[in-house]
């Protein structure tokens, strides 16, 4: 560690931990680069100017300050001082942003009050959904008889072993969240059992990332099923299991799915799997796919063969494509390329509605996924679990704004997968 003038502690290669980043403007005009902690460790949200990013970028820990600072020189032509370099590494440090002693002790500390809790608590009522469980309650019916009135699907008759929901807030894919647990509540009233597999924002390539804990909504406790975290934990091994259990306590997609389907089983109660599932971008361009993973092929082995005799259904808590400058594009999305996304994602939905995993991941590889497709690795995995055995159908589809400027959208759809999963045994 070295001391920056002002007395605080900063390290000698600093590296920049996973962080939440975006662009924004100030009153100014000026562009910003925010950083937001999704771990809720940092104290308050940092803003750097336009200049300092390609500073940032070069965190990796790879480089001690004097070369940090000589690399931003040569690679921006920018005047920066050396104790310029150290203000900046110290404010990072100071909000808990680098990976460092003082940040792992901040990691463990907010661990061990994650467990120690009866439960996790709902950690975007008041802010995406409201708290009360009467006006939640309110807003999702009034948000069903809304598309109810517009012509939503009727009912399934087969039952329903998977469904597709989207993880966008409320504001924005609230009609596809309606429509979607609205068609698919009949067929949940005999379910004891509800898998669902969330996005992790911030998990490693690959990861399954286990929890002990319940969760709740504003209606109350769903049970997380310990029996099958335990055995899945020992398919895949505890380390890698509960790794980066911390993210279950501030990562969105489980908990606003969770929310339909506490509302979509009527507020009752049932046992639960919550599962984060990391990103599949190493998998892109080695010619790989995710069946070669002997981990994940553990997992769902176990978790077919102890879902055995039980009433279940699987949740894919994803969304689908992020595109346009709000997500690194070079190119605004205008109409026409809007017309194309729609028809790209359309056929997509199409290889899901056949529930074959395989296709589904060869074509998202095939385009490098250039979509940048959000919900990638649980619904691979959803339907891996639900096998191809069973049909699905679309209920809904949207395109969601994703900037002031109408040039990115991230696109959202809810599908139900229906019929009766055929368990496969491993030889």
């Amino acid at each position: 560690m070295l001391l920056h003038p002002e007395g605080a502690g900063i390290p000698s290669h600093p590296k920049l931990r996973p962080l939440d980043m975006r662009w924004v403007h100030a009153q100014d005009g000026r562009p910003y680069l925010l950083l937001r902690d999704p771990l809720g460790l940092a104290g308050a949200d940092l803003l750097f100017p336009a200049e300092i990013a390609p500073l940032l970028s070069l965190m990796d820990g790879s480089r001690d300050l004097a070369t940090l600072h000589n690399a931003f020189t040569l690679r921006t032509g920018l005047p920066i001082s050396l104790t310029q370099v150290q203000g900046v590494i110290a404010r990072l440090e100071q909000a808990l942003m680098l990976e460092s002693p003082r940040y792992q002790e901040a990691q463990r500390q907010a661990l061990e009050r994650y467990r120690r809790a009866s439960y996790r608590p709902p950690a975007l009522a008041g802010a995406v959904y409201p708290p009360e469980p009467e006006r939640l309650f309110a807003f999702c019916q009034q948000a069903w008889e809304a598309v109810r009135q517009q012509g939503a699907p009727e009912a399934p008759s087969a039952p329903v072993v998977g469904i597709l929901s989207p993880h966008i807030d409320y504001q924005r894919g609230w009609p596809v969240y309606a429509k979607t647990w609205g068609v698919a509540s009949s067929a949940l009233r005999e379910v004891d059992t509800v898998i669902i597999l969330g996005t992790d924002h911030q998990g490693g390539a690959g990861s399954i990332t286990l929890t002990r804990q319940h969760y709740a909504t504003p209606w109350g406790v769903l049970p997380t099923d310990r029996t099958l975290v335990d055995a899945l934990a020992e398919a895949i091994g505890p380390e890698t299991a509960f790794a980066e259990e911390l993210h279950h306590a501030g990562e969105h997609s489980i908990e606003l799915a969770l929310v339909w389907l506490h509302y979509a089983l009527g507020r009752r109660q049932v046992s639960v799997l919550p599962v984060l599932c990391g990103h599949f971008g190493h998998w892109m361009s080695n010619g790989l796919t995710p069946s070669q993973d002997q981990r994940l092929e553990r997992f769902i082995q176990t978790l077919r063969e102890m879902l055995h005799r039980r009433r279940w259904v699987v949740v894919a808590a994803g969304d689908l494509a992020h595109v346009g400058p709000a997500f690194g594009d070079p190119l605004p999305y205008d109409l026409a390329s809007r017309a194309r996304l729609r028809e790209a994602d359309q056929a997509l939905l199409a290889t899901l509605a056949q529930g074959d995993a395989e296709a589904f991941f060869r074509v998202v590889q095939g385009e490098q996924d250039h979509r940048k497709i959000c919900g990638l690795s649980c619904v691979y995995l959803a339907l891996r679990l639900v096998g191809p055995s069973v049909s699905g159908y679309v209920v809904d589809y949207a395109q969601c704004p994703a900037d002031s400027q109408g040039t990115s959208l991230v696109s959202i759809a809810g599908l139900l997968w229906t019929g009766r999963p055929r368990l496969i045994v491993a030889r």
